[in-house]
């Protein structure tokens, strides 16, 4: 049996873009043949269930009914859980998974668990990484500057930024760039994935009739975004190997 493969992405403020990572996320491994489900943890309404509606269910994650149902579940076949975590909850959804046993199950091998941290510009994230660096052992910890939202980072010193990035053996740095905003508006009204949205594809696989120009944004940068998981191996979590070439489906 597959070793299940769980993804954890999250922050502990609001408003970084951690669910447009979440996307990408399960674009890039439906892209590279990679089974995948997904967990909404925007209970009730959910936020990643909008565009990713087939494979993603919503759910409570401080509850424990829920937490069984994304646990319980991992022996399942799927090869990449991904979990988008609510904002304000990722170092207490990491609290539970220690308790859980979870974590121990990572640290055993047991269990392939990466997290893709999303950072805000302010000194306050900095202090995240300290926290949540504690629960990293056994883990990947992916720490992600997204500027999908046209982040500047001012606030970061870089001696102090470093001072905190080599606190963490084995974390990797990742960059998400900036998504021109009328492209990223498009596709936000048209609630599809960004790869149905490059092939002007409706929510049905339907015909769709999205700008040309606008795709091209899309497609450029969905590319880059896809060069950074290759970069990173990302495919290598779930035991395949990467097939993306230019954010084309």
């Amino acid at each position: 049996m597959t070793k299940p493969v769980v993804i954890v992405v999250g922050a502990d403020k609001g408003g970084v873009g951690k669910t447009t990572v979440s996307r990408t996320l399960l674009d890039y491994f439906n892209t590279n043949n990679v089974q995948t489900h997904a967990f909404d943890t925007e209970s009730p309404r959910g936020t990643l269930k909008r565009f990713h509606p087939e494979i993603t269910e919503i759910v409570d994650m401080t509850t424990t009914a829920d937490q069984m149902k994304i646990f319980d579940t991992l022996n399942s076949g799927l090869s990449v859980t991904v979990i988008d975590a609510r904002a304000g909850l990722l170092s207490p959804a990491l609290a539970s998974l220690r308790d859980i046993g979870f974590l121990d199950a990572a640290r055993s091998g047991q269990i392939t668990f990466a997290v893709f941290h999303i950072l805000g510009s302010s000194i306050a994230s900095l202090d995240e990484i300290a926290e949540t660096s504690s629960f990293m052992t056994g883990a990947k910890y992916f720490l992600v500057k997204n500027f999908i939202n046209d982040t500047q980072f001012f606030q970061w010193d870089e001696s102090t930024y470093n001072s905190y990035f080599h606190r963490i053996k084995n974390a990797t740095e990742l960059t998400i760039p900036k998504l021109n905003e009328m492209a990223y508006e498009q596709v936000e009204v048209a609630s599809v994935p960004f790869v149905n949205f490059v092939a002007n594809k409706g929510r049905n696989e339907d015909a769709a009739n999205h700008s040309f120009v606008l795709r091209g944004y899309v497609r450029h940068w969905l590319a880059n975004v896809w060069r950074e998981y290759d970069r990173i191996n990302l495919t290598d979590l779930a035991g395949a190997k990467s097939v993306t070439r230019a954010g084309e489906k």
